[in-house]
């Protein structure tokens, strides 16, 4: 049995709607959090333009390109969907395979629930199967595709996207199985943007997800792929993350140890490798009353698997060219948490990177590689911040807040939902926002997904300034 087929047989049968009350609960708190990254994302414009090329896209009316109040093709709302939910990086992540769960199988989920007129329970077992395969392929090998320069998110999402089209269509295990084999064949999405701070990444699950889709079609279709596809001597695992991965390590415990319930809900919008760093800075800061004008030089322990991404080459990270440079500069978004006591989603404005104090505390930000067990997105966080009369003050934490160890809380994940879904200056905003979060908590209740997503529709849209 290949892993393609465990996971095709697994996710088609009961266990998905089957799944334990915690399992459910997190697939929906998961959904939540993604929407509000979505609408958030819609009514500043910066997904813009995959919104426009799936507007453009046309097609059957089979589901909502959020944020337009029109309607398209699944393929064509998926691409939007998945960047819109990535736009702004405040997504989350699981850490063991270093993926962006939600933004690869919301999309598929939202899209193709739309199309087949699936009933909110449907739509739920259909994630949570999304949800254990993006976070199993990933997992199995750590850090694997992100040393080979790709972007595992959609490497990897393209199958979850896959998998929750199959169920959804109710295709059968051969059916699904041959999507997968399909679906391997679009893997990819390049880390280049890291060398330029373009903003191809924000694309990829958007792309994954619209991929995804056209392999369960094409296999529904009659098309066929190579069951192999992810453990094979061509497969993902080989040729994506140069490791030969046995198909145990993806579908070992499946059914029983439940992954969904080990996403990162992410409480900053930034690249979740330097997370850790930013709670231990905020944790010096509480324990000591400390001004940034004091700190002359800050020293931060880094994961070798995070250093590559967030912290080199050094002399760019301080000056980030652009805002999604500035999300994955671990040295500028220190400083702004230095200088700010935050860092929020204006951290990142254009305006915020020309602040010259912001660069100057940067440069003074010195990262030490240090080895720590485990993945780099579960690892310790250690700074210490050097003042000038000769004090050295010390942050630490175990690992970053929002993950399974340490969990975002109701209260905090509903707080970060409303800041994301409603326009403050807008009551009725806030009521839908309040409306769409009800729905999405008892998303088996409802009978279909129609609600749900003409809420996020209508949240989604520009503001007229943004329009403009």
């Amino acid at each position: 049995m290949t892993a393609a087929r465990v996971l095709a047989e697994w996710a088609l049968g009961p266990a998905p709607a089957d799944a334990p009350g915690d399992v459910r609960e997190a697939a929906c708190r998961h959904l939540l959090d993604g929407l509000g990254t979505a609408v958030a994302a819609g009514r500043t414009s910066m997904a813009a333009p995959a919104v426009t090329v799936a507007r453009g896209l046309g097609g059957p009316a089979e589901a909502t390109v959020l944020g337009t109040g029109e309607r398209g093709s699944a393929v064509a709302a998926a691409l939007a969907a998945g960047t819109l939910v990535h736009a702004l990086d405040f997504d989350d992540t699981h850490a063991g395979g270093l993926v962006h769960a939600t933004a690869v199988v919301l999309p598929a989920a939202l899209a193709v629930g739309e199309q087949a007129g699936a009933s909110g329970a449907e739509v739920l077992a259909a994630v949570i199967a999304g949800y254990e395969t993006v976070c199993r392929v990933a997992a199995a090998a750590p850090h694997g595709f992100h040393a080979r320069g790709l972007h595992a998110t959609m490497s990897c999402g393209v199958m979850s996207a896959a998998i929750v089209t199959a169920r959804l269509l109710r295709l059968g295990p051969e059916k699904a199985v041959d999507a997968l084999g399909i679906a391997g064949s679009q893997a990819g999405g390049l880390l280049e943007f890291l060398a330029t701070g373009a903003s191809t990444k924000q694309l990829h699950p958007g792309l994954a997800s619209a991929s995804g889709i056209l392999a369960a079609r094409l296999a529904a279709a009659g098309a066929s792929g190579p069951d192999s596809v992810l453990e094979g001597p061509q497969g993902l695992y080989a040729a994506l993350a140069g490791r030969t991965v046995a198909a145990e390590a993806v579908t070992a415990g499946l059914g029983e140890t439940w992954e969904t319930t080990r996403i990162t809900v992410k409480p900053y919008p930034a690249c979740q490798l330097m997370h850790v760093t930013l709670d231990a800075a905020t944790e010096a800061l509480r324990r000591h009353d400390v001004r940034a004008a004091e700190v002359i030089e800050v020293i931060a322990d880094v994961h070798p698997d995070s250093a590559g991404i967030v912290c080199e080459p050094a002399e760019r990270k301080t000056r980030p060219r652009t805002p999604y440079d500035a999300k994955f500069s671990l040295p500028w978004t220190v400083a702004a948490l230095l200088l700010d006591g935050e860092v929020t989603l204006a951290t990142y404005s254009p305006e915020s990177l020309r602040r010259p104090e912001v660069a100057d505390l940067a440069a003074r930000v010195r990262t030490v590689v240090t080895p720590a067990e485990g993945v780099a997105a579960d690892a310790p966080g250690r700074v210490r911040l050097r003042l000038a009369d000769g004090h050295v003050i010390e942050g630490r934490v175990p690992r970053s807040v929002g993950g399974p160890d340490r969990p975002l809380g109701d209260l905090d994940l509903d707080a970060k939902f409303t800041a994301n879904a409603a326009d403050a200056s807008s009551p009725e905003s806030g009521e839908k926002a309040a409306e769409l979060a009800r729905r999405v908590r008892g998303l088996a209740a409802e009978p279909d997904l129609s609600t749900i997503v003409a809420l996020a529709d209508r949240l989604a849209r520009p503001a007229p300034e943004e329009q403009k």
